[in-house]
């Protein structure tokens, strides 16, 4: 088994950002979700679920963490990190609340012009970082702003049964993976406990909960007028009302990885 795809999405809910190697950290792939676009009224946080027009968001990280952002019809914008203690804005991920620097009114009113809504875009330094759900992890254990877990790994073999059983091909960008593993049979992730990619080890947390933004196509936001592939998945992958596809991982220590590296299952 070999990792066959490496993705991090710097804006959570924006296109997916295709790598060759990453540094990874206590927060998962270095630059991974860092940056959330936020309800300006209320710090509530914004996804693709509600706001498909994040599929047009192309975000990409430059130098010392710069994030540029690019959408169709509007001007590149640079946005500077900023300071980890300076105009802290309280806000709403699940049942998470933090406070997160804001990174200023000309990022608001770009995104507030792409989403046609006020909004703001904070960003997560390590310190601010959330807790994992109880229950899960390690007490150090933290993350960004994913939906709960630093990394997201699907199985190459388990997105072609689900597109032999949906009857079409179906983008693995739908479900928004960290890591893609090549070489294993369909859902063999679901059984590992703890994985090795080059010189890091990863702990294998608990099966990714779907919900609708996998019906949504990752290139234009349109979504599926069959449901697919939610409709099939819950067919023969439904357990006590989730639909479940990929693995949540936490991190041991820090390194990088790239594609190509191997994948040995440890337990």
């Amino acid at each position: 088994m070999f990792l066959s795809g490496l993705y991090r999405y710097p804006v959570k809910s924006c296109q997916a950002q295709s790598l060759e190697a990453s540094a990874v950290d206590l927060l998962g792939l270095r630059g991974d979700r860092r940056w959330l676009v936020v309800e300006a009224s209320n710090g509530r946080f914004l996804t693709q679920r509600a706001w498909p027009r994040l599929t047009q968001l192309k975000a990409s990280l430059g130098e010392a963490g710069r994030l540029l952002l690019e959408a169709p019809g509007q001007t590149p914008l640079e946005v500077a990190v900023p300071a980890d203690d300076e105009d802290l804005r309280g806000v709403t991920i699940w049942r998470d609340t933090l406070r997160v620097p804001d990174a200023g009114d000309e990022a608001a009113g770009w995104l507030s012009e792409l989403l046609g809504k006020p909004v703001r875009l904070v960003y997560c330094p390590e310190q601010r970082a959330r807790y994992l759900p109880s229950g899960y992890g390690l007490n150090s254990d933290r993350a960004a702003f994913p939906d709960g877990f630093p990394l997201l790994l699907i199985g190459q073999g388990s997105l072609d049964e689900l597109n032999r059983r949906v009857g079409r091909e179906l983008e693995m960008l739908r479900f928004r993976p960290n890591l893609v593993v090549h070489g294993a049979e369909p859902f063999a992730e679901d059984g590992w406990k703890r994985i090795r990619i080059g010189e890091m080890t990863f702990r294998v947390l608990k099966p990714s909960v779907r919900c609708i933004l996998t019906t949504l196509d990752p290139r234009t936001g349109e979504r599926s007028a069959d449901r697919e592939p939610l409709a099939t998945l819950k067919t023969f992958r439904e357990r006590d009302g989730d639909v479940l596809f990929g693995q949540n991982l936490a991190v041991d220590g820090s390194g990088e990885i790239a594609l190509g590296m191997e994948v040995e299952v440890l337990k």
